[in-house]
């Protein structure tokens, strides 16, 4: 397989989407770019502030115009919001656009990840995140599956045993 100049990383908050990415684009020699930082610094503001602000309608809306833009760039490695896989026009840009890469994780890891990184979270500002967590996976795993050209599991893996996984596959080289 011809090295992919499109990489866009999808999967639950918690997964490891963003130090993967940063890890994968630089032994690619690729730029990253993490959709949600994207969104910080175009507005000047947190996640949770935009959620606070417009809703999660409005933050999908900028999120969905990031995913447009940062998807033509060409070498990327990008790495998407937990919720972006839930709308159809989003999952058609990273169709279409790229080879996507589904970084699976599991309920217990990602309660464990996110425990610390809850402040720009807004999803999980709730008296039970467990339940929260529960709730997202039922609903985008199987997004997550459909749009997956790879999947690769996260639980107990260090950046650089997921990044074997991924340069085999992605490049046939370690």
């Amino acid at each position: 397989m011809e090295t992919p100049t499109r990489i866009f990383l999808v999967g639950p908050m918690g997964a490891g989407k963003s130090s993967i990415g940063r890890e994968l684009a630089r032994r690619l020699g690729y730029p990253f770019h993490d959709t949600d930082d994207y969104l910080r610094e175009r507005t000047g503001v947190d996640i949770a502030t935009i959620f606070d602000f417009e809703g999660e309608a409005g933050f999908r809306k900028r999120e969905h115009d990031a995913l447009a833009e940062l998807s033509r760039q060409e070498p990327i490695v990008l790495a998407t919001g937990g919720g972006t896989v839930i709308l159809d026009e989003n999952r058609r840009l990273l169709a279409e656009r790229g080879f996507v890469v589904y970084l699976r994780t599991s309920l217990e890891y990602q309660l464990a990840r996110t425990r610390q990184s809850r402040h720009d979270r807004p999803l999980l500002e709730t008296e039970d995140p467990e339940r929260k967590l529960r709730e997202l996976a039922e609903q985008r795993d199987p997004l997550y599956r459909e749009l997956a050209d790879m999947t690769v599991d996260t639980d107990g893996q260090s950046v650089k045993q997921v990044m074997r996984k991924l340069a085999l596959e992605i490049h046939g080289a370690d």
